[in-house]
């Protein structure tokens, strides 16, 4: 931002300078033609009016330059604060991700958007405030001392609403967020559960809620702008009676010949220019206040999370992990099971390293490590398989290539799944996996990890969702792997899973911690 702040003030004093002066010239030109009826020919003042014209073609120049330095440097400005909310966020912990989701969605797709606003309005008037406001007192005081007084007095009222109405717009602000990020985050939930409900017979219900949280949202911005428009008011009032004061002194003086002509037009003129600036700052004032707000809950959100740690040791292979003393070697299958909430699926987590844990490969802590190296050496089965609105192919794919995609289908039993879809691997799943069943999905996500070649396998309830016949097909696709030299580790308690393993992990029994 530093060279748009730069390139802004440049702007300003630029426009200062040629509304002060113009208005001078302009100021010359009438009283000349009032006081001087011989000179009311145009030959007599085509130089003034040229220059006048000169001044005016300048001063659009400039702010049209300063309207595009602006959104160039808004938009740069929240590409990057999206980029660092979005860096951040996928870099949470799973558990840490969803408690923060919300915020981090709008934040970026809602809140920061505000924030162009903040740059392309109310920073410009900002800066023309400062330097167009006392640079016209300044001229003000020179032509006439006693409009620059009470210029003087009534200037100060403006800021003084300005604080006192801002306060008011903050909080609002801060408020209006928050209701957006919990109305957002129920609707969603709600659109998510549509499919649900519907197959339930009670989707009539949803869209009564739904109508609902749109009104609440329509209140609350509604809210927000009868601030803006009152303080608008306010501001305007002040800005008016201003100007008429310096007018009405003005004009009493011409009256009773205590002033020159050019003097008080000169007055008159530069009278508003004074109060306009203040006046454009606080219009902008309440349209940047969201964008400020966004901003403040992107830097909290950045500040506040932790991203999971990143060193630069690099393992490899064969590899054996070690949990709490216990060890998930090479060739061999270890199964993790235990009560529910004992906390295996935060164990594979902090295998992973996304969430600290006493984990440790080939005696190096999981902490220590270049965790994307580490990355490229797991593949990972979560209860939920990750997948992306794409075909089924760029699913099976989504994290790398697999070098034989048909064989990873027929290991998982997944090849009887495209074999049924109208366009096969090119078939289109929706958002989540749309167009599969849960058993389906569940398929897929073991396609690819059994089809990696990763060297640690780790599989959360692999066969959840899963038939009798399809179970032991894929346990014994997994078996194999660990034959072939994997380390596998797998979360489960049903008796086949626990059949599976070469060593079985009680985490309720022997005390195992994440």
């Amino acid at each position: 931002m530093r060279r748009f702040l730069v390139a802004a003030t440049m702007c300003g004093v630029l426009t200062a300078a040629a509304t002060i002066a113009s208005a001078v010239v302009l100021a010359g030109i009438v009283a000349r033609v009032i006081t001087d009826p011989a000179s009311r020919e145009f030959d007599d003042h085509r130089v003034q009016i040229a220059v006048l014209l000169v001044l005016w073609t300048v001063r659009a120049l400039v702010q049209w330059l300063q309207g595009r330095l602006a959104q160039r440097g808004a938009s740069s400005v929240i590409a990057d604060l999206t980029d660092q909310v979005l860096t951040t966020a996928t870099s949470l912990p799973p558990r840490d991700l969803a408690r923060h989701r919300d915020d981090a969605a709008v934040v970026v797709t809602r809140g920061l958007d505000g924030l162009r606003l903040y740059f392309t309005t109310y920073l410009p008037s900002l800066f023309l405030a400062a330097v167009l406001t006392a640079a016209t007192a300044a001229v003000i005081a020179l032509y006439d001392w006693q409009s620059a007084v009470i210029v003087l007095i009534a200037l100060p009222l403006i800021p003084i609403f300005m604080v006192l109405i801002g306060l008011a717009t903050a909080e609002r602000s801060a408020a209006a967020l928050t209701a957006m990020s919990t109305l957002q985050s129920r609707l969603l939930d709600l659109v998510a559960g549509l499919p649900t409900l519907r197959a339930l017979g009670r989707a009539q219900g949803s869209a009564v809620r739904i109508a609902e949280l749109s009104a609440a949202h329509r209140r609350s911005a509604m809210a927000t702008m009868r601030i803006a428009f009152l303080s608008a008011l306010v501001l305007e009032l002040l800005a008016t009676l201003g100007v008429a004061l310096v007018a009405v002194s003005v004009g009493m003086r011409l009256v009773y010949g205590e002033m020159g002509l050019t003097a008080g037009l000169t007055a008159l003129l530069l009278a508003p220019e004074v109060f306009w600036p203040l006046r454009r700052v606080g219009a902008a004032f309440h349209s940047a206040q969201d964008g400020k707000t966004a901003v403040q809950a992107a830097f909290r959100f950045i500040d506040a999370a932790t991203p999971p740690p990143s060193g630069i040791l690099r393992v490899s292979r064969p590899l054996t992990v070690q949990l709490d003393g216990r060890e998930a070697e090479p060739g061999r299958v270890t199964v993790l099971t235990g009560p529910n909430g004992i906390g295996k699926t935060t164990l594979l987590q902090a295998v992973l390293g996304l969430n600290p844990g006493r984990v440790q490969v080939n005696g190096v802590d999981v902490a220590d490590l270049d965790l994307r190296h580490w990355w490229s050496m797991v593949a990972w089965l979560a209860q939920r398989p990750v997948l992306i609105p794409g075909t089924v192919q760029e699913n099976l794919e989504l994290f790398g290539p697999l070098p034989d995609l048909a064989a990873a289908c027929r290991a998982a039993c997944f090849d009887e799944v495209v074999d049924g879809l109208p366009d096969g691997l090119q078939t289109v799943l929706g958002r989540g996996g749309v167009g599969l069943s849960l058993g389906q999905r569940q398929r897929l996500g073991l396609a690819r990890v059994l089809g990696s070649t990763a060297p640690v396998l780790l599989f959360d309830e692999p066969t959840a969702h899963l038939d009798g016949p399809t179970e032991d097909r894929v346990l014994r696709a997994i078996a194999q792997r660990a034959a072939d030299g994997a380390t596998v580790m797998v979360v489960g308690h049903r008796d086949p899973i626990l059949a599976l393993g070469d060593a079985v992990i009680d985490m309720g029994a022997v005390g195992v911690a994440p």
